[in-house]
Parts: C-alpha cells; structure tokens; sequence
C-alpha cells in the first residue's frame, strides 16, 4: 500500500484505520526521519485501539505499555537513543511472543537483527513540509 497524507490529522487517521485491522500479536517497523510522523502514525494506531492514556514517543523511556479497549495491549518502543540493544533485546522479545501486543518499534534499524521476518513494514518519506509518502509492505489492509 502507497499513498500519500498532507496532515497530522490525515497521518493519525491513517493509523486509526490500521489499527481496525489488528487482532494480536502484529510488528510494526516505523521507518522515516525526525519529524516524519511515526509517532504520530503510532498514536493514531493507539486512539484507534481505545488507549485513553496520552501516547508519547519514549525516546528515553525506550518503551511503553497501554491497554486497550478489546484486552489487547499496545507495546511502543522508540530506540532512536539506542545504539546496543543489549538487554532491550529481550524484553522487546517478550513483547513479540505476547500474542495480545501489538508491538510498534520506532528506529527498529536499530533492532534490525532480532526483528522477526514477518512484521509489517511502515516507511514514511516526507516530500514536502506537510506532505509526506507512507509505504506499508507486510499486510493486508
């Protein structure tokens, strides 16, 4: 899937619309620059979910835990600030074998090595101040 958003709200859209496909135990690889709007595809995703908490990049936290609404959980990690995974790697490990999580990874060419094959691939390319490309590969939406 290609298409192109020229909004925060259209990027957020976007993830709530993903988010109604979701049943458990997907991967998201957030690919882009600074700014690109991984986060704020990502809090689409959670809103879509029924988080009610204020999601946030855990650029130092490394990682967040919410609940949603159909008792599933959404797992983000943000390794922007990583440069070894080192013990990340096992706790982002559990997050994967949990069949509940929806796991989103923010800077996962960070965590490239221990991503497993099958995960759904966002790459977002900004063309413009507002505008940008987002690319899914990996699922059937």
């Amino acid at each position: 899937m290609q298409l192109t958003v020229y909004t925060a709200n259209e990027m957020q859209a976007l993830g709530e619309k993903v988010a109604a496909t979701l049943k458990g135990g997907e991967l998201f690889e957030l690919i882009g620059d600074v700014g690109a709007g991984k986060t704020t595809f990502t809090k689409g995703i959670a809103k879509g979910l029924g988080v009610t908490e204020t999601v946030q990049s855990p650029s130092f936290t490394i990682f967040a835990r919410y609940d949603t609404k159909n008792e599933l959980e959404f797992h983000h990690y943000d390794f922007y600030r990583l440069t070894d995974p080192g013990l990340v790697a096992y706790d982002l490990n559990e997050s994967l074998n949990n069949k509940k999580a929806i796991v989103v990874v923010e800077w996962a060419d960070h965590v490239k090595d221990i991503l497993p094959d099958q995960h759904i691939s966002v790459r977002i390319t900004s063309m413009s101040e507002e505008g940008r490309q987002v690319v899914i590969k990996g699922a059937k939406l």
